[in-house]
């Protein structure tokens, strides 16, 4: 009777065992893509409203248009070619990788971008891709559409003059205050892939 016990208890154990690690293994399944692995977590990420995507682009230091250029609907390829490999690049160095993403719908919104420096006034130019998946953005992109043009990630690049990097700087962290308070009271090498689209 004791040894059958023993016996017992030893295999609700691993019973119990087997249960966590298969709810864990879920768990992990689950939440997979749903966040992007940002290593800075004062970066929100949140993206469902309008106010939300140019919160998002505001935390960078950027102004962009209140109504969005085009909304579309792409797919991440489930094998990248290199130029989405070079596309990743960029994501990877600001801390997303689309490698999670690999084979489903995402969207993209896309605005213009209004204090780029050096294409202040010039309409259209400058364009901020969101990337978004259940409202929360996996990565992006800012792009110049002139012939010979720029993509890079949402930080300001560290070639651009000195009194515009302040600039945009001021801008960030006066943005980024803000909504603290509120809270509180080239080749464009963006994901081809377009599935649908709409203007707006």
């Amino acid at each position: 009777m004791f040894v059958y016990s023993v016996k017992s208890s030893r295999l609700k154990f691993i019973i119990l065992i087997a249960a966590g690690l298969a709810l864990i293994t879920a768990l992990v399944l689950v939440t997979r893509g749903d966040r992007p692995a940002a290593g800075n977590n004062a970066i929100r990420h949140a993206a469902s409203t309008a106010q939300e995507r140019q919160a998002f682009l505001a935390q960078f230091g950027w102004e962009v248009s209140d109504d969005p250029i085009e909304v579309s609907e792409i797919i991440i390829p489930a094998e990248f070619d290199a130029t989405y490999e070079r596309y990743n690049e960029i994501q990877r160095e600001q801390n997303f990788d689309l490698r999670d993403f690999q084979g489903q719908r995402v969207k993209r919104w896309t605005y213009e971008v209004l204090n780029y420096p050096g294409y202040e006034g010039r309409r259209g130019v400058v364009q901020a891709n969101l990337l978004i998946d259940r409202g929360v953005v996996i990565g992006g992109d800012i792009v110049s559409l002139e012939l010979g043009g720029f993509i890079h990630g949402f930080d300001p690049p560290d070639d651009l003059p000195t009194t515009a990097q302040a600039a945009v700087q001021a801008n960030s962290m006066q943005s980024s205050s803000q909504s603290t308070a509120t809270t509180t009271a080239a080749q464009t090498t963006s994901p081809p892939t377009t599935t649908q689209a709409s203007k707006h």
